[in-house]
């Protein structure tokens, strides 16, 4: 009994030692850049973002005023030869994000902490975790199907959204959308109790109201022209979704012409 104890607790060590060595790191690459943004890795000291700028986890990053930054979410042994966390990398203006990656886009005046970005292989499946922390703003972004063991969250003041293969938009202020897909909020109610509400395809929801309604047509433009720019690219798949039973179609564009982000005129 005791040598067959021994012997599972040495698998058992084996076993986990494998899956620490298989987990990488993942970073948020700024593809796309509109205006001015400024990230830091504590202490409270800014540098600028520019395009091609890998962030990771424990890193903040702030919008200004009229501008946005796009991320792409993913492993560091993808990142451009040389490049290294905070520094300008060689990704060309108006770089073209592959279909079904994960992409975030940080609206004007927000404030996003990236708090976990990790990925595991364990043999069989890919376990990837993404934490983040909005602190003030939007955000909005689109997340590829994932293994059921992976979860990506996403906090807010007064509550926390979890994620499943949706394109969405996220506000500070507790307002939440969904485009495609569904996700699952849970927030603090005013009595202080927690509150859980699914959010599915075409529908908006505000925690502070608790109110579940269609998104207003404006807004589903907007989120449609959006989720298509996320997926420009050559092979990048048509984006289809529903609401009432409707079946709207949209087809991704074949080309951006991003101009430089540092004039203040790049982006979409």
């Amino acid at each position: 009994m005791i040598n067959w104890l021994v012997a599972g607790s040495l698998a058992l060590v084996m076993v986990t030692s494998a899956c620490a060595e298989s987990a990488k790191g993942r970073v948020a690459r700024v593809v796309r850049l509109k205006g001015a943004a400024r990230y830091s890795t504590g202490n409270n000291v800014w540098q600028q973002v520019k395009t091609g700028t890998l962030l990771k986890s424990g890193f903040l990053i702030q919008t200004a005023a009229d501008s946005y930054v796009d991320l792409m979410l993913g492993e560091s042994a993808v990142t451009p030869p040389g490049a290294v966390a905070g520094a300008g990398a060689g990704v060309g203006i108006g770089y073209q994000p592959k279909a079904e990656q994960d992409m975030i886009r940080v609206h004007a005046d927000s404030v996003l902490a990236i708090e976990k970005l990790s990925v595991m292989d364990t043999g069989a499946d890919e376990i990837t975790e993404t934490e983040l922390d909005l602190r003030s703003g939007k955000i909005f972004g689109t997340v590829k199907k994932m293994s059921p063991t992976s979860h990506y969250e996403i906090k807010l003041p007064n509550g926390v959204a979890g994620i499943r293969g949706t394109i969405y938009t996220v506000s500070a202020n507790g307002v939440i959308q969904v485009l495609s897909g569904s996700l699952v909020v849970s927030w603090t109610a005013a009595d202080g109790s927690i509150m859980t509400q699914p959010v599915n395809a075409g529908s908006q929801f505000d925690t502070h109201s608790g109110l579940l309604t269609p998104i207003p047509d404006f807004d589903q433009k907007e989120l449609v022209k959006q989720a298509k720019a996320a997926r420009i690219g050559p092979n990048a798949p048509p984006i289809s979704f529903v609401e009432d039973h409707t079946i709207y179609y949209v087809s991704p564009t074949q080309g951006h012409n991003g101009n430089n982000p540092n004039n203040g005129n790049g982006g979409d």
